[in-house]
């Protein structure tokens, strides 16, 4: 699907758990002013009143009426029913609220609801990353293409989602890609989560600069840190971002196995991306073993780097060779290496989900 030069208007809504953002996309830009109203966190009725008044303010900008809404809101939820039940920032919505019906019949238009990561990952397999490294390949004469992608946010929290041929996967259950959860490689009895977050790089310098949590510097100031550009305890900056990369590299390993695509990172941790990338490929390109203690390869796929030039580079090149057709005098190109490329996500987070949020309706509309 290629959401470009349509002229269909899609409503969409940035849901925090302090404020909601109303805005509206067309030809994949957004094309109003976005409209900003309190998310009145903890009562339904303001809430879902603000939310109606979003939308109206947004619509009454518009030059044609929009053809459907489309966003991103915090789990749990039953995502394909537009049912919410939020337990986290949104307390309003637990219990079980049935978001989409409501908003269905106050502007009588489709509504649909994803989570915001598997919205950003739509995103990218849209208009981000996954263009983007087709393309590479595309004019270095490659063969191979890729159709799936997995993709990770690490910020607040560590979450995913997965975009197969197109189609975004949420799994029966809208629970598909939960990769917080995941086993802690490092701490086993604990989940990913712990060791995969602002609070994980937060809490790991202060254990090892000998300081309080409490006095514990952002992530953006222990990059620093350890890049050497402000002062403090630079190798317990490194190691922080080493053990953040250690756990993700595990986690990824366990889902990439299943999913076999490429892999985007995006979220505010993702700008720390060189402190903690080769602490992934350690695990991803490590080794595992048999009761026997006979290594095998981590995953079946060898996992590039695409922010390095020299993994860009092989990745490109593969191992291509000409098979000859027996009985034939033709011959067909094929690629022999097993790969997966890792890389930075090409769009702003906010901006893959807005542009997920858009193309998913659209994809929708169109069934």
């Amino acid at each position: 699907m290629n959401p470009t030069n349509d002229n269909r208007i899609v409503l969409t809504l940035d849901a925090g758990g302090t404020n909601f953002v109303f805005s509206a996309m067309q030809d994949m830009k957004e094309i109003v002013e976005p409209v900003k109203l309190p998310a009145f966190a903890e009562d339904l009725d303001k809430s879902l009143g603000s939310m109606v008044k979003g939308f109206s303010e947004v619509i009454e900008k518009l030059p044609q009426k929009p053809a459907a809404i489309s966003f991103a809101f915090p789990g749990p939820a039953d995502y394909p029913n537009g049912i919410i039940d939020n337990v986290g920032n949104l307390p309003a919505y637990a219990g079980g609220i049935p978001l989409g019906s409501y908003l269905e019949e106050k502007f009588q238009i489709p509504v649909y609801i994803n989570n915001d990561g598997d919205l950003f990952v739509y995103g990218e397999a849209i208009a981000g990353f996954l263009p983007k490294v087709n393309s590479m390949l595309e004019k270095a004469g490659s063969p191979t293409r890729f159709k799936n992608l997995f993709g990770i946010t690490i910020g607040t929290g560590f979450g995913a989602g997965i975009v197969s041929n197109g189609e975004l996967f949420i799994g029966d259950n809208s629970a598909a890609g939960e990769i917080w959860i995941t086993r802690n490689s490092k701490y086993p009895e604990c989940f990913a989560e712990e060791g995969v977050s602002i609070r994980a790089v937060k809490n790991k310098y202060a254990e090892l600069a000998g300081i309080s949590q409490e006095n514990a510097p952002e992530p953006k100031d222990i990059y620093e840190i350890a890049n050497g550009t402000q002062e403090g305890n630079k190798q317990a900056a490194l190691d922080s971002f080493a053990e953040l990369g250690e756990i993700v590299g595990d986690s990824l390993a366990n889902a990439i196995t299943l999913i076999d695509g490429i892999i985007v990172i995006g979220g505010g941790l993702s700008a720390a991306y060189d402190m903690f990338i080769d602490a992934a490929l350690k695990q991803m390109n490590g080794t595992i073993s048999s009761y026997a203690g006979e290594p095998q390869p981590r995953i079946v796929q060898t996992t590039i780097d695409l922010e390095s030039e020299e993994g860009r580079k092989e990745f490109i090149e593969g191992k291509v060779k000409q098979l000859k057709i027996p009985g034939s005098d033709k011959e067909i190109p094929y690629d022999a290496m097993k790969r997966i490329g890792i890389g930075k996500a090409v769009l702003d987070t906010s901006q893959a989900v807005s542009i997920g949020a858009y193309a998913y309706a659209l994809s929708q509309l169109d069934k």
